[in-house]
């Protein structure tokens, strides 16, 4: 905490008026200090939260500093590093972090905006965060080790990938995909700094999953990588909704006009309706995919964003997590309630009580969630002769159950009909 800033606390909480100053100001005088004096607190209260979640949060400088030497003793590789360590072409700009452990920098490299991410901190997952995507262990950089054959370093992959997403036919394909992806100087051949760095990367769920979606239009894109720091493609609006009450402000923030102002700052109607489209475009893609089917675990507004173009764009893939990974998850899990049984923030599964084991089956899909958030984004403004009948579409999907039974017809029978709705509505327009 600055000098300044302590001694300005000090004066504020130490030195209240004195009785003689008091009784020679007129009462309302004295009232207006009160008032002074208590926005003078709590201003220094919130400067000083803010310097410290700051220092806190933003330790991207610590990052690279291990990145880059790492770089200079030949231990990693990757297609950004030269443009990081030496060139300095790639530098952080605004710090986006929300975990100390997990760095997220907005930054410019070849003239495009960029978000750059790093973990530095050993992970520590907890019972319900089992998708952390920070580092593992302090030996980050252990595997492959020297004298590894390319065809053991193959079948490292084909079998850490088969855990990650499961069995899957169009698995060797993948394989293929991380190793071309390894291979940065395109000689063919991938080094052991190119195999370490690689290896690290896979550690972390969401480059898993860029690497697996990476055909797919509206997962966000991989840019390049050094050591276990990667750069992916800056969603230009990274949110649902452009306002976003901090969690300490939101007590004595009324809750009706955060909402009133989200559908003021809004996009108009036609384009909500176009960035629906793209979402729901990804659900459909997601689900029974190439590599088999992925959960959305936190559908939440800050999780789904949007191009400038108004052309839908996952924010980030942190919150997504492979078939195979959930269920993994749940496969076992002891439990006294369906509470005991979520992957993430809401994978939840049914807790058998007689058996106290935890159900594989995920109770709501992704479409039912994304009609939910859906429900605040598109119904407000929606034109009049549209409105009722998108209403109980949204309705009906919000009901959808995760069970196998109905995930097959019903699920893509509601996805299609909404998608239907919305595209006859703004097709043969400026906004199509």
């Amino acid at each position: 905490m600055p000098r300044s800033l302590r001694r300005l606390v000090h004066l504020v909480l130490f030195c209240p008026l004195s009785k003689g100053l008091q009784s020679r100001l007129p009462a309302v005088k004295v009232k207006y200090l009160l008032v002074a004096w208590f926005g003078i607190l709590v201003a220094s209260w919130v400067i000083y939260m803010q310097y410290s979640s700051y220092s806190e949060l933003c330790r991207g400088h610590v990052c690279t500093m291990l990145i880059c030497d790492h770089y200079r003793r030949g231990i990693i590789s990757g297609s950004v590093c030269k443009s990081l360590c030496e060139e300095k072409t790639l530098s952080l700009q605004r710090c986006l972090s929300t975990s100390p452990t997990h760095q997220i920098y907005s930054a410019v490299w070849k003239e495009k905006s960029v978000l750059v991410k790093c973990g530095i901190e050993e992970s520590m997952r907890g019972e319900n965060s089992p998708d952390s995507p920070l580092r593992h262990d302090n030996n980050l950089y252990d595997k492959p080790t020297r004298g590894t054959s390319m065809d053991e370093f193959r079948a490292m992959l084909h079998s850490f990938l088969k855990d990650s997403v499961g069995e899957q036919s169009s698995l060797s394909t993948l394989v293929t995909r991380v190793i071309s992806l390894a291979d940065v100087n395109s000689d063919g051949k991938v080094s052991l700094a190119e195999a370490k760095s690689v290896w690290a990367l896979l550690q972390i769920n969401e480059f898993v999953l860029m690497v697996a979606l990476q055909d797919k239009e509206h997962a966000p894109r991989l840019l390049g990588f050094c050591g276990d720091l990667y750069v992916t493609e800056h969603v230009a609006h990274s949110a649902l909704f452009r306002l976003e009450v901090p969690g300490w402000l939101q007590p004595v923030f009324p809750e009706a006009l955060g909402v009133a102002l989200n559908q003021w700052l809004a996009p108009a109607w036609p384009r909500r309706a176009r960035i629906t489209i793209g979402l729901l475009e990804f659900v459909e893609e997601v689900f029974h995919g190439v590599y088999g089917s992925f959960y959305i675990c936190d559908a939440s507004p800050r999780r789904v964003g949007y191009n400038a173009k108004y052309d839908f764009k996952m924010a980030d893939l942190q919150s997504i997590a492979s078939e195979a990974t959930v269920k993994g998850f749940l496969r076992g899990r002891t439990c006294e309630a369906n509470a005991d049984c979520t992957y993430g923030r809401d994978c939840t599964a049914t807790c058998d009580r007689l058996a106290r084991q935890c159900n594989v089956e995920v109770v709501q899909p992704n479409l039912a969630k994304v009609c939910a958030l859906l429900q605040d984004f598109l119904l407000f403004g929606a034109p009049s002769d549209l409105r009722e009948d998108l209403e109980k579409q949204l309705r009906t999907c919000v009901t959808l159950s995760g069970l196998a039974s109905q995930m097959e017809v019903h699920h893509s029978l509601v996805l299609n009909n909404l998608k239907t709705l919305l595209w006859k509505k703004i097709s043969n327009t400026k906004y199509s």
